[in-house]
């Protein structure tokens, strides 16, 4: 697994889940340099978010929503923390279980 920027596509969507929530405006201003990690090969979509750290946690999830995948079947996305409030995991599952053809624009 290799690190990576973010693409146009999921930068646009977790925008849309940080906007509005004042208490996470400070991890706006990261999004444009982070770098993550794709979770499965499966194409689902779902990223770890890359963080010097060895002994990171899942923490809590502080946004969600869902969309229509391109092929008309529903995407539940979910955002998370970690135990220190940095951004670890954004969970990407299409309720087929396909691959995630595309996300739309936020």
């Amino acid at each position: 697994m290799t690190n990576r920027v973010l693409k146009l596509p999921e930068l646009g969507l977790l925008v849309f889940l940080l906007r509005g929530q004042p208490r996470y405006d400070h991890l706006l201003g990261r999004l444009y340099s982070i770098e993550v990690t794709e979770l499965d090969a499966a194409a689902s979509g779902s990223l770890r978010f890359s963080n010097a750290r060895p002994d990171r946690r899942l923490g809590e999830k502080i946004a969600a929503t869902r969309f229509l995948d391109e092929d008309g079947v529903p995407v539940f996305v979910s955002l998370y923390l970690d135990q220190q409030g940095e951004l670890y995991e954004l969970d990407c599952w299409k309720v087929d279980d396909t691959p995630l053809r595309r996300i739309p624009a936020f």
